[in-house]
C-alpha cells in the first residue's frame, strides 16, 4: 500500500478518477478496497461495476463515493452501518433508483454533493434530506418525479444548487423560494423541461437578481400570460443567463393555438398584445421616504456607490441626513423634495463584470396624506363649491313661508265698511269673503294701534257703531296716507 496522501482532492471528471487510481491502485492503511472497486487516495470509484448494493465495508477514509452506472434499486438506511465522517461527495446516476429511505442519510452528516440524477425517483418524501445539514448540491434530474413533498428541503441551510429539471412536476415549489427563509442560500433552482403550466409571475419579479439569474424555465407548457412576458422581457434586458441563453426554448401556448410560440415575442402581439415594461420606475410625493434597491445580479457585492441625478456621487450619508446609502447596498431618500425627481444610477462592481443599474423616481408635486391627516388643498377646495351650491339651493328653495296667511286656509270675511286702518300695502277696497286679499292686510284690532303694532298717538279713533244701517262713507287716516313704497302721497 502507497504512503496515504493528506490532501483532498476535488471532484473532477470520472477520466480524471481512472488516472489517479492508476496511481493508487488499492487503498490506504486503515481499511480495504471493496472488491470491483477502484480506491485512489480518499476517492473510491464503484462506476460500472454492475452493482446491485453498496459494497461493504466501505473505507472509513472514503471522501468520495462513485456508485454511478450500476443497478442499485433501492438506498437503504443501512447501506451505511457505519459513520462515515469524511464522505462529502456522493454519486448515485444511473441506478434505476426507485426508493430512497429518509433514514438513508443518518451516517454521511458531511455530504456537501449528492448526486441522485437519471433514476426512477418519484416522490421526494418527507424531510427527505433533513439530515444532510451541510449539502451545497442536490442533482434530481432527468427522474420521474411528480411530487415534491413541501418539507422535502427542510434543515437545508446550505443548499446553493438544485437541479430538478426534467421531470414531471406540475406545481411551482414557491415555498423554496419565497422570503429566503427554508432555502436562504439557494442560488440555483432548475425546473426546466417539467410540466409547469403557470408560473407566479409577480412573486418571481420581486426576487432579487442574482436568484432570477439562475431561475430555469425552458421547455415548460407555460401558458402565454403578459406577466410572465413581462418578467423575461425584463430579465432579457438585464442580459440574465437563464433567460438569454434559452430564449428559444422558453415558450409559451396561446389558446386555442396549434403549436407553442416564444415568450419574447408576445410584444404587441394579438390576442394578449403584451407591452413592455420599464425596468425600474418609482412614484412617491413630496415630504414622503422611499428607498431605491440596487437589484444587481451579482451575489454578495460589497463594492458599489449611487449617483444622483444632479451628478453627485453618494457613499455614505449625505445631504444633512436626507439622502443614507444602506448596508445592503439600497439608496433612501427622506423628506423628497421636487428636486429629488430623477434617474438615479447604481455603480455595482462584481467579481466578473462591472454592472450599472438605473432607477427613475418620479416626485408628484402635492402631498399625499393618510388616513388621519387632513384633506389636501385641491380636494378642500372642491368640497367647499359643493357644499356651497348646496346652500344655496336650500336658501332658495327650502325656506320657511312667513306669511300670516297660507294658502287653503280659511280667512274670516272682511267688514263691509270701510276701516280706517287699512293696509298700508293695498289701495284696493276690501270685498266681502275676500279670499284674494293679500297676506299684508290686516284690520285693527284697538284703537291707537297702527303698523307693526305700534301706538298712534295722533290717529283718528274709530267712529262707534250705530244703529240701523251702515253709511257709507270714507275716513282719512292722516298716518296712514303714504306708501311706504312711494313718495307719491296715496288718499283714500
Amino acid at each position: 500500500c502507497h504512503p496515504c496522501v493528506a490532501m483532498r482532492v476535488p471532484m473532477g471528471p470520472l477520466s480524471l478518477l481512472l488516472a489517479l487510481s492508476l496511481l493508487f491502485p488499492r487503498g490506504c492503511a486503515g481499511g480495504t478496497c471493496p472488491p470491483r472497486c477502484v480506491c485512489a487516495s480518499n476517492l473510491l470509484s464503484c462506476s460500472q461495476a454492475n452493482l446491485s448494493a453498496v459494497p461493504a465495508p466501505l473505507p472509513r477514509f472514503t471522501a468520495v463515493l462513485d456508485l454511478s452506472h450500476n443497478n442499485v434499486t433501492r438506498l437503504r438506511a443501512d447501506w451505511a452501518p457505519a459513520r462515515l465522517p469524511h464522505l462529502h461527495a456522493l454519486l448515485l446516476s444511473h441506478n434505476g433508483l426507485a426508493f430512497v429511505s429518509t433514514e438513508a442519510f443518518t451516517h454521511v452528516p458531511r455530504l456537501r454533493h449528492l448526486d441522485l440524477s437519471s433514476n426512477r425517483l418519484r416522490t421526494l418524501d418527507e424531510n427527505l434530506f433533513s439530515d444532510l445539514g451541510e449539502l451545497e448540491v442536490l442533482l434530481l434530474y432527468n427522474n420521474e418525479i411528480t411530487t415534491v413533498d413541501r418539507t422535502a428541503f427542510e434543515n437545508l441551510g446550505r443548499l446553493r444548487k438544485l437541479y430538478l429539471g426534467q421531470n414531471r412536476i406540475a406545481r411551482f415549489p414557491l415555498e423554496l423560494l419565497r422570503e429566503g427563509t427554508r432555502l436562504p442560500q439557494l442560488a440555483l433552482l432548475d425546473l426546466s423541461a417539467n410540466r409547469l403550466r403557470a408560473v407566479p409571475a409577480g412573486e418571481l419579479q420581486a426576487l432579487p437578481a442574482w436568484l432570477r439569474d439562475r431561475l430555469y424555465l425552458h421547455n415548460n407548457p407555460l401558458a402565454c400570460d403578459c406577466l410572465l412576458f413581462q418578467l423575461l422581457d425584463r430579465g432579457h434586458r438585464r442580459h440574465l443567463s437563464a433567460v438569454v441563453d434559452f430564449q428559444d426554448e422558453l415558450r409559451c401556448v396561446l389558446p386555442g393555438a396549434p403549436a407553442s410560440i416564444k415568450i419574447l415575442a408576445l410584444a404587441g402581439q394579438q390576442p394578449l398584445n403584451c407591452s413592455k415594461a420599464q425596468e425600474a420606475v418609482l412614484e412617491a410625493h413630496l415630504g414622503d421616504s422611499v428607498t431605491l434597491g440596487c437589484d444587481s445580479r451579482w451575489q454578495g457585492v460589497r463594492s458599489r456607490h449611487w449617483v444622483t441625478p444632479g451628478g453627485e456621487r453618494v457613499l455614505g450619508e449625505g445631504g444633512n441626513g436626507s439622502v443614507v446609502l444602506l448596508a445592503n447596498g439600497s439608496l433612501q431618500l427622506r423628506a423628497l423634495r421636487p428636486e429629488d425627481g430623477g434617474t438615479y444610477a447604481c455603480w455595482v462592481a462584481g467579481p466578473l463584470l462591472n454592472e450599472t443599474l438605473y432607477v427613475e423616481l418620479l416626485v408628484h408635486n402635492f402631498t399625499l396624506h393618510g388616513p388621519h391627516d387632513t384633506l389636501n388643498t385641491a380636494y378642500t377646495t372642491l368640497v367647499g363649491c359643493i357644499l356651497s351650491v348646496v346652500l344655496v339651493l336650500i336658501y332658495l328653495y327650502l325656506t320657511p313661508c312667513r306669511c300670516c296667511c297660507c294658502r287653503g286656509t280659511e280667512k274670516p270675511p272682511a267688514p263691509r265698511d270701510d276701516s280706517i286702518n287699512s293696509s298700508v300695502l293695498s289701495t284696493t277696497p276690501n270685498h266681502a269673503g275676500g279670499t284674494g286679499e293679500p297676506c299684508g292686510s290686516h284690520i285693527a284690532s284697538s284703537a291707537g294701534t297702527g303698523q307693526n303694532g305700534r301706538f298712534k298717538g295722533g290717529g283718528t279713533p274709530p267712529l262707534p257703531a250705530r244703529p240701523g244701517p251702515k253709511v257709507q262713507r270714507k275716513v282719512s287716516d292722516p298716518d296712514s296716507v303714504s306708501s311706504v313704497f312711494s313718495d307719491t302721497p296715496i288718499v283714500v
